[in-house]
């Protein structure tokens, strides 16, 4: 199995995968293309037919292969490859106990850690895909969901700014009210480089440009979620 590859739950549980009109196995490669029919023995079958009895005669089934790949891939110790082999067979907990000289109550913590691998397989699954989606923070560190307050139009974005900012980018008047502090705040953070990151001294030069209490809105950037910063406040970035 290609090690650099990442493949689908549905091609891991098949055994193969299906692109560009050919069906390749994950184990060894074999490739069956679409729209031929393959000899095998006296029996004709499809190229998906084929790649179906390939997996089954050629590597005992797609469970048994996956069990067959080192731990690399599958993150199982030999010990649990054997357990889940064992397991997969529908064996009593007190047979595989008596097979395997261990416990009963041995047996049955394996099955619980291999429920719990599953678990946290399902987890990490969701969390990589989540890496390459932009999910906007919420508003504040403390806001549990985000109310009127925070839906703001195209129309009132542009209105506020008109109202707080002037020709040089300078805001005369920091707003007190939630929503246009919002708008004012999100319209600041796009002086920042979300690929870099910041010292606190870099963070006041570019608000000194918009603001006379620079320290207060490095502040409200923080709490909002518009920046996050280490614990120690030497350094800044954009919370994406």
């Amino acid at each position: 199995m290609d090690k650099s590859k990442v493949y689908e739950i549905a091609d891991y549980k098949e055994g193969f995968t299906f692109s560009d009109q050919h069906y390749q196995c994950l184990f060894c490669g074999e490739s069956f293309e679409e729209g031929v029919i393959y000899k095998d023995g006296e029996l004709q079958q499809t190229a998906a037919r084929a790649i179906k009895r390939h997996v089954a005669t050629q590597h005992d089934g797609v469970l048994t292969a996956l069990l067959s790949l080192p731990r690399s891939f599958s993150g199982l110790s030999e010990t649990q490859q054997e357990v889940f082999t064992l397991f997969a067979q529908g064996i009593s907990d007190t047979v595989i106990a008596q097979r395997m000289g261990i416990s009963t109550s041995t047996v049955r913590n394996h099955r619980f850690k291999l429920k719990e691998k599953e678990r946290q397989a399902r987890v990490f699954v969701a969390m990589m895909s989540l890496l390459s989606i932009a999910t906007p923070p919420l508003p504040h560190e403390g806001a549990t969901m985000i109310d009127d307050r925070y839906q703001i139009t195209e129309a009132e974005r542009k209105r506020v700014i008109q109202t707080y900012v002037d020709e040089n980018g300078f805001v005369q008047q920091f707003p007190s009210k939630e929503k246009r502090k919002i708008i004012i705040l999100g319209e600041t953070v796009k002086k920042f480089d979300r690929q870099k990151n910041y010292s606190e001294q870099a963070v006041n030069e570019i608000l000194k440009q918009m603001f006379t209490d620079y320290v207060t809105v490095r502040r409200y950037l923080i709490e909002y979620g518009f920046m996050q910063r280490t614990k120690d406040g030497q350094t800044y970035w954009v919370h994406s």
